[in-house]
């Protein structure tokens, strides 16, 4: 079972994610809270995946995604936001969110999005992801890193573009026939030239150099 916890400050939210996470079978729901019990909760149940509000009243999830990163067992976190123009996405990105999904994604999506989360994957509701890219450049936080593709091997290449399709690296090494091991030293490498910290940030900037476009590493 994928353990998940949601952090919303509408109750309306909250039930409504359990339902549809909890029918899917895979996943449990360990807890639905407001952002004032948020840490002490997440650090309670240790779940796999946290979905977090990006705007609440009591604590705003920028701070407990900061936080997050004190506890011993560090959670994959995507954002929740109502807004596909959220000034607060490059913010959250540099703080190593995981993924960002809107309110509105389509419930048959959302179980989908969990199990990549859990699974080391990366996800972007396909309305926010043009505001995503663009807040991350714009911030300056991608700038360099662009540049940087032209660094990377063929083998390289290939691996992030199944990183930028929210693959784990199970699953990546499934596809090109390498080990698990292999895969994780190309993941490394990855993120060293493309001088970027998250899983995240390289799909970003995958997707800002056109390797997508290009029909990259997919067969």
């Amino acid at each position: 079972m994928i353990r998940v916890v949601v952090v919303d400050d509408e109750e309306l939210v909250r039930s409504g994610f359990r339902l549809i996470l909890e029918a899917a079978g895979d996943i449990e729901v360990v807890a639905t809270v407001t952002g004032a019990e948020a840490v002490k909760e997440i650090g309670l149940h240790g779940p796999d995946v946290v979905l977090l509000d990006i705007r609440m009243p009591d604590v705003d999830g920028l701070t407990i995604l900061r936080q997050l990163r004190g506890l011993r067992k560090t959670p994959a976190v995507a954002m929740l936001t109502t807004f596909d123009s959220d000034e607060y996405i490059a913010t959250a990105l540099r703080s190593g969110a995981a993924g960002f999904l809107l309110k509105d994604t389509a419930p048959g999506l959302l179980a989908h999005f969990v199990r990549t989360l859990a699974a080391g994957g990366v996800v972007l509701s396909p309305k926010v992801t043009r505001t995503v890219v663009d807040g991350y450049l714009e911030s300056g936080a991608g700038s360099t890193a662009a540049t940087q593709v032209g660094l990377l091997s063929e083998r390289e290449r290939a691996v992030l573009v199944l990183i930028t399709d929210g693959l784990s690296n199970v699953d990546i090494a499934a596809r090109v026939h390498l080990s698990v091991g292999t895969v994780k030293d190309h993941v490394s490498a990855i993120l060293t030239k493309l001088q970027v910290a998250t899983r995240v940030q390289a799909a970003l900037v995958a997707q800002q150099a056109g390797l997508l476009s290009n029909g990259e590493g997919r067969s």
